[in-house]
């Protein structure tokens, strides 16, 4: 059952979730840049370094994006018309974002055990190599897939699901009854619109467009 979120609601909902999204992708970025200069270097301050960074990184800003991102998604998708399962972009959307934050979390082992093989004291060059290559090509190949959902966001594929056509046929037959039934209202309204007082509330209008001249001008003296 969808929930209802005010406009409030929806836009802070939307403003967490593309800072989240964002961030994600930059921190998985930089997480794929460390596991190159990790594969690359020789140096063994620089080495243990990247691996440590990586390890911090991962557990306190990529593992809380990808589940702000993906908690957020959900609720928008939840609390908005685009729905769960409406739309085939929204779907893949989610899937993607839910498949990524997923392998993020079983390779949290390999990150850690690549952190310790960083902080011994001698340092197992070999180990770390072959650990460095799985952590390259899975942050590679995670910041590919986060970047699917971004593109589907802005372009927004067409294409609805059958229970998405169900649900707009629906929502537009509603939509036609409440017309229809509300045309006697909106016909009662108008007759009593032009019984009232036309001179009054010219008066008002014109009263209320000086306060509004009159803010304006105080505002702008004020700077």
């Amino acid at each position: 059952m969808p929930i209802n979120l005010t406009p409030e609601q929806r836009r802070l909902a939307l403003m967490v979730h593309v800072a989240t999204s964002v961030g994600l992708i930059g921190a998985v970025a930089c997480f794929l840049a460390l596991a190159c200069v990790g594969l690359q270097t020789l140096e063994p301050l620089l080495l243990r370094g990247c691996y440590v960074a990586m390890d911090l990184l991962a557990r306190l800003v990529i593992v809380p994006l990808a589940l702000a991102a993906l908690l957020t998604g959900a609720l928008l998708s939840w609390g908005t018309h685009w729905g769960f399962f409406r739309h085939y972009w929204v779907i893949a959307k989610l899937l993607l974002t839910a498949f990524a934050t997923a392998v993020l979390l079983a390779k949290m082992p390999l990150i850690a055990t690549a952190a310790a093989l960083a902080r011994e004291p001698i340092l197992p060059i070999a180990a770390l190599r072959e650990a460095g290559m799985q952590l390259a090509f899975h942050a590679g190949s995670g910041l590919l897939v986060l970047l699917l959902p971004t593109a589907l966001s802005i372009y927004k594929p067409r294409g609805m699901t059958e229970r998405g056509r169900r649900t707009q046929g629906s929502a537009l037959g509603r939509a036609t009854a409440d017309a229809r039934d509300a045309e006697p209202t909106r016909q009662a309204i108008t007759i009593t619109l032009r019984r009232s007082q036309v001179i009054g509330l010219a008066g008002a209008i014109f009263i209320l467009h000086l306060v509004v001249l009159h803010l304006l001008g105080m505002g702008h003296f004020g700077h």
